[in-house]
């Protein structure tokens, strides 16, 4: 869902704008002559903004960031709390010729109430010949007290280390992106300034609205507001699973309130359920159910992890045993 969306919008970044664009100056030339100068002055500002704002945000996100989770790790070996777990199962993901094996390892441990979870983890393993990821086998892990920050889980034994060719290639790519834009702001004011200067540039121009389009899908106000309609917040399902208290929900009913993502229906599930203080809650929980998967909506009994100091936050253990951590 989440790559579907990305290239969705980067066809409507880029090349919408721009068939948009172009169709309509054929079809109908602007007249520069009768432009205001300073709207166009104020619209090329904007654009340039916008343009170095998400700039600075690639090179950060691609180039910055990798030495920032390298510190964050290194700390996290100090600060973060040590338990052992034990290797549930093992899938390999390995790909050939790659140098290394990676596998999807589900692994049980405690959480930070002394209750044991169940947690995917994405690992590259550099010495598949010691098979010390196989099914059965305990490892110790490094959890993360702090469930917003990255990384949450890691390998006592993991080690960060930053590749320079691939750090000179994001640099590569970030600079061939520069050039790109900077080549299109050229060949923009050589092909349309009609000896007018910047007067062509309007609200409509891809200069400003192919920006503004990559801005939006940079921050992933699409993939937030599919998050937000299907209840999913991985944060909060972290901080649920890491400091929650396992219990069996009665389902008292369920029902779709009538909304669809990506052709999967949101179901409300009406849960009743007794904490450890022996306390019942009722509580109206809702979620996207895969429609193979509708069985779910008629169990008697759905386990779920609720917050200690906050009964009222649940989540399903089914959901919160999908979350992955990937290294």
């Amino acid at each position: 869902m989440s790559i579907f969306w990305k290239l969705f919008s980067l066809f409507y970044a880029i090349p919408f704008p721009m068939i948009i664009y172009y169709g309509i100056k054929s079809d109908d030339p602007p007249n520069l002559a009768e432009a205001n100068p300073l709207l166009a002055l104020a619209l090329l500002s904007l654009a340039i903004i916008l343009w170095v704002v998400l700039l600075a945000g690639y090179y950060k996100s691609w180039i910055l960031t990798v030495f920032a989770v390298v510190k964050k790790i290194e700390r996290l070996k100090n600060t973060g709390i040590k338990c052992e777990a034990v290797i549930l199962s093992q899938i390999d993901k390995s790909v050939p010729n790659a140098g290394y094996n990676t596998y999807v390892l589900n692994l049980s441990f405690k959480n930070f109430v002394g209750a044991y979870i169940e947690q995917k983890l994405t690992v590259n393993d550099t010495k598949p010949q010691e098979r010390k990821f196989e099914e059965g086998n305990k490892v110790e892990v490094i959890v993360n007290p702090n469930p917003k920050d990255y990384p949450l889980v890691i390998l006592s034994t993991f080690e960060a280390n930053i590749k320079k060719s691939v750090i000179l290639l994001f640099h590569a790519g970030w600079f061939a992106i520069l050039a790109l834009v900077a080549g299109y702001f050229y060949y923009a004011y050589q092909t349309e300034n009609e000896g007018m200067g910047w007067r062509f540039v309007t609200c409509y121009h891809p200069i400003v609205t192919c920006a503004a389009m990559l801005l939006f899908n940079n921050i992933n106000i699409i993939e937030k507001l599919f998050g937000y309609l299907a209840h999913q917040d991985p944060q909060n399902d972290f901080l649920i699973k890491y400091n929650g208290l396992p219990a069996k929900a009665a389902l008292i009913s369920s029902w779709q309130t009538g909304t669809y993502i990506n052709e999967q229906p949101m179901v409300a599930f009406e849960l009743e359920f007794t904490d450890h203080n022996h306390q019942k809650h009722g509580i109206t929980i809702k979620k996207i159910v895969d429609l193979l998967d509708l069985g779910s909506t008629r169990q008697k009994e759905i386990a779920i992890f609720y917050l200690q100091k906050d009964p009222k936050q649940i989540a399903f253990a089914s959901d919160l045993n999908e979350l992955n951590v990937d290294l």
